[in-house]
């Protein structure tokens, strides 16, 4: 059974990337109309949405435990420095604001000017989840003293870091201009995931 825990902790970055993906489709579905492009992923859960119940308990929870497991693997690392160790610290932080994002939904509309107190906290809660996946791949860029990644991760995290950024970016912009920032998100947490993923395989101990 350990074995199996710590097998499953350290693929488990990769199976969130593939569940989020699986799970937002499936959600999806069960929300008439909704747009994938111009809609934020937790629109699906927002109060008062079809999907208000269904979104976190196949997303946000489930989700929430695959990256605190995967951070806890990093964190475990035999011989693993400070700053892989903070990744890992990063990475459970990831996972407990999932959570906290999923039991606080977000108001149906994503731009009313007086947002409730439960869109706040989820609010900040997602801000966190985006900031410590991108503090975390920039602490593998500046870092080159692990042993559990060699020269050419460092340059994949730059690349990863760039194209979150960039897409944050264009996320924010289509948010003003009311277009299409679910799209722009997706893209940008999707390099944060694809970051994650490889990262879980590059470090992974047989």
């Amino acid at each position: 059974m350990e074995n199996f825990i710590v097998t499953l902790s350290a693929y488990s970055g990769l199976i969130a990337s593939i569940w989020i993906v699986a799970g937002v489709y499936i959600a999806g579905k069960f929300y008439p109309n909704y747009n994938h492009k111009t809609q934020f992923c937790s629109e699906l859960g927002a109060s008062g949405s079809p999907t208000e119940k269904l979104s976190p308990m196949i997303n946000n929870y489930p989700l929430g435990l695959l990256f605190c497991l995967s951070g806890w693997y990093i964190w475990q690392l035999p011989n693993a420095s400070v700053v892989v160790q903070l990744i890992g610290v990063l990475v459970m932080m990831h996972g407990v604001c999932t959570w906290i994002a999923g039991y606080f939904p977000m108001d149906a509309d994503p731009y009313i000017e007086q947002p409730t107190r439960s869109c706040n906290i989820h609010s900040w809660a997602g801000f966190i989840m985006l900031m410590s996946l991108l503090i975390a791949p920039l602490l593998a860029i500046f870092y080159s003293g692990s042993i559990y990644y060699a020269m050419s991760f460092r340059v994949f995290s730059a690349m990863c870091v760039v194209t979150m950024v960039f897409f944050m970016l264009k996320a924010a912009k289509a948010y003003k201009q009311k277009t299409n920032p679910g799209l722009h998100q997706r893209l940008s947490y999707g390099a944060q995931l694809i970051w994650l993923s490889v990262f879980s395989i590059v470090i992974v101990q047989p």
